[in-house]
């Protein structure tokens, strides 16, 4: 069984966050014999930005993991990556902002660099498996002998949206120990465990290498300010944006014009105008189509058509849909209208508990 260690020796990503630290205690409990691993992202380097250092790895949670490790008597490495974070995470949000689209960086840190780089650390030792701390499964199609993503036992915490671009090859070398907890098991297992910092320490709202509040700051110096027109549904003139990848669709805040709220409905890339609408249901935001690149099957390939469940973002609740494939092309055709698609962000597809993969959205 792949969840039985057997002495075998294990990756394990540690951001020194709660997860992580109770994945290895876990591992340890189950014979496998982990090594820890962090790794070194960068930030955005900048005197607007009050992160200084990357909120995934930074001194303190690299403390954190160090001491973990050392209580559980357990190796620990730190290897820096912050080149490839740069090339690979940062410079990919600005190329998507470039081109006036949402992008989620996430999804593609977990694809192209975070296990990635763990499977690379791991290979270069000798070591097969690669664990973290995120709330999800894995599990051997018994009929195809491919090996499948799965929602966790804790749906509120489920990490399957955010991992849905993963390999299929790495699926047999990923232990995930937390799928079958809930998030308050886990902080019980840091309790008895004697890890007290956890019980304290707040869980950021930031992306990892930029605060929320030098967002503004970030698109300014990095993307440019690039004006144009604000205009209603009739299409009336009734102010001025400094450039449309500074919205995103279904944005309220920072539209700052009187009379409102108001809430982006469309950015129009040929006229550089933002389109907005004072109907927060306004039936231009929503959207039952969805054009679809990139789709990854990660859980092994699927013949299309295919019912499924899906959603657009990952705090939304799932809505029923037909995964179709037209002319080359791969559509999501959900039942009712989906509020707020917005291309660069992600749709991720399941049947079931098994998340069959997900695709970048292009419009």
């Amino acid at each position: 069984m792949k969840g039985t260690g057997k002495n075998k020796k294990i990756v394990v990503g540690m951001s020194g966050g709660v997860d992580s630290s109770i994945a290895l205690v876990l591992l340890k409990e189950q014979g496998w014999d982990p090594i820890g691993v962090s790794l070194k992202y960068a930030v955005w380097k900048d005197k607007d930005n009050l992160i200084k250092e990357n909120v995934c790895c930074n001194v303190e949670s690299f403390n954190i993991a160090k001491t973990i490790c050392n209580k559980l008597n357990v190796p620990y490495y730190i290897v820096d990556v912050s080149k490839d974070f740069e090339n690979g995470v940062i410079e990919y949000f600005k190329k998507e902002l470039k081109e006036n689209r949402t992008p989620n960086p996430c999804i593609i840190c977990n694809r192209h660099l975070k296990f990635k780089s763990l499977f690379k650390w791991a290979n270069d030792n000798g070591i097969d498996y690669v664990a973290t701390g995120h709330y999800a499964k894995t599990e051997k199609n018994q009929e195809t002998g491919e090996y499948q993503l799965l929602k966790s036992k804790d749906l509120e915490k489920d990490q399957t949206y955010s991992l849905c671009f993963l390999k299929q090859e790495w699926l047999k070398n990923i232990i995930l120990p937390l799928g079958d907890y809930l998030k308050k098991d886990v902080y019980e297992i840091a309790k008895k465990q004697g890890f007290d910092i956890f019980l304290k320490k707040k869980e950021s709202q930031d992306f990892c290498f930029i605060a929320n509040k030098a967002m503004s700051s970030f698109l300014e110096k990095e993307i440019g300010v690039k004006p144009g027109e604000i205009k209603n549904m009739e299409g009336k003139v009734i102010g001025e944006h400094k450039g449309l990848h500074f919205y995103t669709i279904g944005q309220r805040k920072g539209i700052n014009l009187s009379g409102g709220p108001y809430w982006v409905i469309e950015k129009d890339l040929k006229s550089n105008a933002l389109i907005v609408s004072l109907d927060s249901k306004d039936d231009n935001l929503s959207k039952k189509d969805i054009l679809l690149s990139n789709f990854n099957f990660v859980s092994g390939e699927v013949k299309l058509p295919i019912n499924v469940e899906a959603k657009i973002r990952y705090n939304q609740s799932l809505g029923k849909a037909i995964l179709k494939e037209l002319k080359g092309k791969i559509i999501l055709s959900f039942d009712k209208p989906q509020r707020a698609v917005s291309s660069g962000q992600f749709a991720v597809c399941y049947i079931g508990d098994i998340c069959i993969g997900g695709g970048d959205i292009i419009k």
